[in-house]
């Protein structure tokens, strides 16, 4: 059976493969391994997630940061955040880092081994992004969703991105329980990249 990505210790030997790809102005170079989402290369939904994103300041969590596209990738296009990055997958983590200092970011990086928002859940947040793990679960993103509106700001807002084939529509439907705005802020390739806001208290 195939290892998922989202254990905490990835068995399957290690294949680094390296990843490129521009952002905003910047020409960002990473290295992906084995045994993480998206080996070699930037997935669709995290590419469509970027493109939408807003600029962003303040505290931002990359929630299932994996090899550090997303989180490293806002760093970089918006000085003004500083991104804690969380996952449970500890070569993701190792990745995370060494991507960090590989496009001069570390510095602006937290990087937390967490499953889900567990070791985050005394912080709080401007904004929350994440391309949710949606082969652990309906029970496991929709906690992610939950912890997230708790430890939102009043002003702040989650995106996130789901194929709309694995469920974007009950998604909405959840997230309508715990925000009071849903937007849908791009419908391309079978992907819908939700913005939440308003988190209701």
């Amino acid at each position: 059976m195939q290892e998922q990505y989202y254990t905490s210790d990835p068995t399957c030997e290690s294949r680094p493969v390296p990843c490129a790809f521009p952002y905003r102005g910047h020409g960002l170079n990473f290295m992906t391994d084995a045994g993480v989402f998206s080996k070699g290369e930037l997935d669709v939904g995290s590419r469509l997630l970027l493109d939408a994103l807003p600029a962003l300041s303040g505290e931002v969590l990359d929630l299932g940061c994996g090899w550090g596209a997303i989180g490293i990738a806002m760093a970089k296009a918006n000085p003004a955040c500083h991104v804690t990055m969380a996952d449970v997958n500890r070569r993701a983590l190792q990745l995370s880092r060494e991507n960090g200092e590989r496009n001069g970011v570390l510095g602006r990086l937290r990087i937390i081994e967490s499953d889900g928002m567990s070791a985050v859940m005394d912080c709080t947040f401007d904004a929350v992004v994440t391309n949710p793990p949606i082969r652990a679960g309906k029970q496991v993103i929709y906690q992610m969703f939950a912890d997230a509106a708790a430890r939102l700001t009043d002003e702040g807002a989650l995106y996130l991105v789901i194929r709309k084939q694995q469920g974007a529509e009950s998604a909405v439907k959840y997230l309508k329980t715990l925000f009071a705005q849903v937007e849908k802020l791009d419908k391309s390739g079978g992907f819908w990249v939700l913005k939440a806001s308003r988190p209701i208290r």
